[in-house]
């Protein structure tokens, strides 16, 4: 497992806050949690070594590398797993306590790609309601898979590109990682579909890559 550092661009904060008190603890799922990726308050005790990125525990396994996207404030603000040419691009944002935001942002994400000359449509898939889409590049199309995770106060979202986009063969060891991915939201209210915010672990050596823009929760760049 081998761990880079990008730079991505600064991004513009949402006006809309999800000012939850503190000391008031979220609301718990109906049901048990069965699969990840996990809320810190209910991540099980598996004994894994995970890369600490502040808002984002992610699992070291060997033969998925890890590159994060830095700000131009010097802020990480993403994480990329990447497997045998294909890649999953992750972010996690502040959302409100009473509602999840997957569905909006999907709607936002059909509209994006259409904008863009691309198509998308809704599937059912492993994590419930998905994306698959094609967005337009140099010389042709490339495949597109979203899917999203509302967790409590928190939204993951997860971007396949490459092979994994349309072959779960090649998708399972990124989604493997993918499930076993802790968030810590925190407790401080923050401005919903902001990044909650990331760090970079000790040691990392700088391995840049061309400023751009900084991922939102629809996929689009800010």
């Amino acid at each position: 497992m081998a761990l880079g550092r990008g730079r991505r661009g600064r991004h513009a904060r949402h006006n809309k806050l999800d000012a939850t008190p503190p000391w008031q603890d979220p609301p718990k799922p109906a049901g048990p949690v069965t699969a990840g990726p996990w809320d810190a308050g209910e991540a099980p005790d598996d004994g894994l070594e995970r890369i600490d990125l502040g808002a984002l525990q992610v699992p070291a396994v060997a033969g998925v590398d890890v590159r994060v996207e830095v700000g131009a404030d010097g802020q990480v603000v993403s994480a990329t797993l990447s497997h045998s040419g294909s890649e999953l691009q992750v972010g996690v944002f502040a959302a409100p306590r009473t509602a999840g935001i997957w569905g909006e942002v999907r709607r936002e994400i059909l509209a994006s790609l259409a904008a863009q000359g691309g198509t998308g449509q809704e599937v059912r898939g492993e994590f419930g309601r998905e994306l698959t889409g094609r967005v337009p590049v140099r010389g042709g199309y490339q495949a597109t898979r979203f899917v999203g995770v509302d967790g409590p106060r928190w939204f993951l979202r997860g971007l396949y590109i490459g092979p994994a986009a349309t072959d779960p063969a090649r998708a399972a060891p990124l989604t493997d990682v993918l499930r076993r991915i802790v968030v810590v939201r925190g407790s401080e209210p923050m401005p919903v579909r902001d990044p909650l915010p990331l760090r970079l672990p000790k040691g990392l050596a700088e391995q840049a890559t061309p400023p751009g823009g900084i991922a939102a929760p629809d996929g689009t760049r800010r």
